[in-house]
């Protein structure tokens, strides 16, 4: 269900905007998506888990949050990552 701490790894590293980080909203956003994909998958075998669609509803709407958040505040960096994420098609 939860993503891999090498698969989380990788993540960090190939959205994060210099060495050490994992606060950036880039890295937050493409850590929950990977959580989310990974949930919904879980949620599609399961269909009565729902504590674990909760979590989901709860990371979906922090992504949202998060997304909105770099929106506004620089929208070249918000249009680049959800086109590399696959968002909003």
């Amino acid at each position: 269900m939860a993503i891999s701490k090498e698969e989380k790894t990788q993540i960090i590293e190939k959205y994060a905007t210099h060495e050490g980080d994992t606060g950036s909203p880039e890295v937050q956003i493409a850590v929950l998506t990977a959580e989310i994909n990974a949930l919904n998958a879980h949620a599609q075998t399961h269909k009565k888990d729902h504590h674990s669609y909760r979590g989901l509803m709860k990371k979906i709407g922090h992504r949202r949050n998060l997304l909105a958040y770099l929106r506004n505040k620089d929208v070249t960096r918000y249009r680049n990552l959800i086109q590399s994420l696959g968002l909003r098609r």
